[in-house]
């Protein structure tokens, strides 16, 4: 027989996938370093981590209560309702009453918090944008249709609360 060994197509797959994990690892560690860069320049006191998830996930959604709000994240009420106490002491998210019901509360940003993630996005995008600036266009324009592939593979085997930033990802980036 003249076809390749399934075998060893499998196996060269593997290969090629843990090769890009790899890249992809590096790729990751240079964004996070970019990322901060990002972050510190928008604040002298940068919210954390988890804070920030909660700024995006309020961003997206309006007006959820805290138990909407602890789904998407995959944490306990007592954690988010932490989390929702230290924004709110920044002055980045306030506490409203339902109109839906009056013993929930719902939670919404702030003109500040909002300010905040736009110069925060201002600030990250001109990170990547002077970086993606720098390579070539064919390579820029590789890495774009990479990205949404990856993109689209990863909604398919990713708990789909976790991955709710991405689906608010479009192609008005390339």
């Amino acid at each position: 027989m003249t076809g390749e060994n399934p075998l060893g197509q499998g196996q060269a797959r593997r290969r090629g996938a843990n090769e890009a994990a790899g890249t992809a690892g590096e790729v990751i560690e240079l964004l996070e370093v970019l990322w901060e860069h990002g972050r510190d320049a928008v604040s002298s006191s940068p919210v954390s981590a988890s804070q920030l998830r909660v700024l995006y996930c309020l961003d997206r959604d309006e007006g959820m209560n805290l138990r909407t709000l602890g789904e998407m994240l995959g944490s306990a009420p007592s954690s988010v309702s932490r989390l929702c106490d230290r924004l709110q002491a920044l002055g980045f998210l306030e506490r409203l009453p339902s109109q839906v019901s009056r013993r929930e509360l719902e939670l919404h940003l702030t003109h500040q918090g909002r300010k905040y993630l736009s110069d925060l996005r201002l600030r990250r995008e001109e990170a990547l944008t002077t970086t993606l600036a720098a390579m070539p266009p064919r390579a820029r324009n590789v890495l774009y249709e990479g990205l949404k592939a990856f993109r689209d593979a990863a909604e398919g085997t990713a708990p789909a609360h976790r991955l709710s930033a991405l689906k608010d990802v479009d192609d008005r980036s390339a």
